[in-house]
Parts: C-alpha cells; structure tokens; sequence
C-alpha cells in the first residue's frame, strides 16, 4: 500500500483557484502521481494520494475528497472497482485514466459512474484544466438543486426533471451521471437541432479544446444505451441532435 500524505496550501500558490478542495489521486505510477500531485497543489488544491484499490477507498472513505483521479489499472482492485465502491458510499466525481485507448473501458467507467475520462499519456495542463471544469459542474448542479427550474420537460416517452435531476424512459427512472444528465439537457434545449462536437463541449465541460471530442462521443454511446439510441441522431462529421416524436 502507498504512503498517502496531504499538501497545505502556500502562500505561493494561485489565490482560490483549488481552494479548500480536496482531490485523491489513486495510481499506483510514482511517477505520474508526483507529477499529478505537483501540478494540482500549484493549482491551490489539497491533495492526497493512493496506490492501491483498497487503499483508495478506504481514503475516500476516511478523508471525503471532493475529486478523484482515479487510475482504471490499479493492484488490489481495479479502478472500475474502486469508484462502484466509492460511489456507493456517497456521490463524487471522478476523473478515470486510463493507459488502454479503449472504447469499451471507457464505455464501462462512465457506467460505473465516472464523469470524464483521460487516456494516457496526457498534458499535466489539460488535466488541471478538466479539473477545474469537473468541479464547477457540480456547484453548478447543487446550485441548480437549490434554485431548480419549474416543471419537466417531456419529449415523447422521455422526461427530464430539472428540479429533481432525474430521467425517466416510459415512466422508468434512468440513472445518468452530471455529465450525462447535463449533455441530455444540452441536448434537449434545442431538440432535433445538431450540436457540434465543439459546441457541447463548450457547453457541458466548458472545455474549448477540440482534442476532448472524443470525451463527447463517448458520453453519448454510454448516453445512448441509458436512454435508447433511436434517441440521439449521429449528423456525421457535424455532431449529434436529440430527436423527438413528429407532432
């Protein structure tokens, strides 16, 4: 098991932009966690680390961070593992690398309720910077629950309750993650419109690097197999429209 350890805020760092937040970085590379561990306390974020399965959730568990970076390889148990068991202790955002350019894993961590995922290797600047974008999201979200848009929207058999965050298919309720919840909502704003790969990512992840489209296609198939495929349409080379019963 890996030593985890803590860093404090300096006065030399970046004033509130990590502030008080609390990231666990779970890897089990010495190399990539310092270099991920040292670009985050630049950032101004509290960090702690773990190289393990069972050490990462038992330090989930013990220090409530507000973030994790989570490794998809990992010895003990793997990092799919690790954010079910995490997640079942209580709701977090996670950030999954992964060393394998697979659709499948991806597929596979999105489901088990991760919010965005990176594939090795990676700019240390981008992962800072989705950082940042993964975290405002969930303010957004727990502002948005505390100041919640009247009424549901319903599209045919598909319904999206702002106030409460949920998602029901022929009255069924489907579990989405933020990201996909927020995509869907993206979506649904202007149905049957196409939405640029571009644009969603500036409007889900407020992200405007193109190199994080293939984020959004991924969170779109796993989106897909949640609420039907015939609901989403692919616009080949532009991006994707939420489609709706014809009146």
């Amino acid at each position: 098991m890996e030593h985890t350890h803590t860093s404090q805020q300096g006065s030399s760092q970046p004033a509130g932009a990590g502030a008080q937040r609390r990231v666990l970085v779970v890897e089990d590379d010495p190399t990539i966690v310092d270099a991920i561990s040292a670009r985050l306390r630049a950032e101004g974020f509290h960090v702690q680390t773990a190289g393990d399965g069972p050490a990462a959730v038992d330090t989930a568990q013990a220090w409530q961070p507000d973030l994790l970076i989570l490794d998809v390889m990992l010895p003990g148990f793997d990092g799919l593992e690790v954010c079910r068991r995490v997640q079942a202790q209580r709701p977090v955002p996670v950030m999954m690398l992964t060393a394998r350019d697979d659709e499948t894993d991806m597929l596979v961590g999105l489901g088990v309720g991760a919010d965005d995922y990176m594939t090795k290797p990676f700019s240390m600047r981008e992962l800072a910077a989705r950082v940042h974008v993964l975290l405002r999201r969930v303010e957004r979200a727990a502002l948005a629950a505390t100041t919640p848009r009247s009424g549901t929207l319903r599209l045919g058999e598909l319904e999206i309750d702002h106030a409460q965050r949920r998602v029901r298919v022929r009255g069924e309720d489907v579990h989405l993650t933020p990201t996909e919840f927020d995509l869907l909502v993206c979506l649904a704003n202007t149905p049957r419109a196409v939405l640029s790969r571009e644009q969603l990512l500036a409007e889900v992840w407020d992200w405007a690097d193109a190199s994080g489209t293939r984020t959004v296609d991924s969170h779109i198939k796993a989106l897909r197999r949640k609420i039907g495929a015939e609901r989403i349409r692919t616009v080949h080379g532009v991006g994707y429209a939420l489609e709706t019963p014809t009146p």
